[in-house]
């Protein structure tokens, strides 16, 4: 196994070789956000994910100035959202993964569950089945997705945070 650490433009980026597959694990860099923005591990089901970007109303037109020049965004769609309780921004978009170089700074790989419009890590929808099902993680647990519609599910350290959200905007971009 041959392991290298990378620093690119102050991110961090761990390579390691397991059998016949690559890894790279980003070090998260935080700032100023309340939950935990974990690693992005690239493998080979990488083709097209759901990307998360934190923002602030001072930073959000930069934010997505950068995710238009740095990703092939599919669907040429940005969504945004609005957190009040946590006066954020969250803007999520498809990336076309055989693309990315690098991640922007506060961003998270997510899911979606298209009928109640919950965006969530895998370590939330974790911590959500343990704590909707005794503690007891069952991955067959059935979840009342209607219960978390426009929120997000992140984590903070072991605990579930749940980010109530509403649309602010749908960026349209050009072909």
């Amino acid at each position: 196994m041959e392991n290298t650490l990378l620093n690119l433009n102050t991110q961090k980026i761990f390579v390691y070789k397991h059998e016949r597959y690559l890894y790279m694990i980003q070090e998260a860099i935080v700032k100023g956000f309340d939950y935990d923005i974990d690693p992005i591990y690239l493998n080979e089901d990488m083709s097209n994910k759901l990307f998360c970007t934190f923002a602030t109303q001072d930073t959000l037109e930069g934010v997505i100035e950068e995710v238009k020049e740095r990703y092939n965004i599919i669907y040429n769609k940005i969504f945004v959202l609005y957190s009040k309780s946590q006066d954020e921004y969250i803007c999520t978009y498809n990336v076309d993964f055989g693309n990315v170089g690098s991640f922007l700074e506060n961003t998270i790989l997510v899911h979606r569950k298209k009928e109640s419009n919950t965006l969530y890590t895998i370590n939330a929808l974790n911590t959500l089945i343990k704590e909707l099902n005794g503690g007891v993680l069952d991955t067959s647990y059935r979840i009342n997705w209607p219960d978390y519609k426009n929120c997000v599910l992140l984590t903070k350290g072991p605990e579930l945070k749940r980010v109530n959200t509403k649309l602010y905007r749908i960026i349209e971009l050009e072909n």
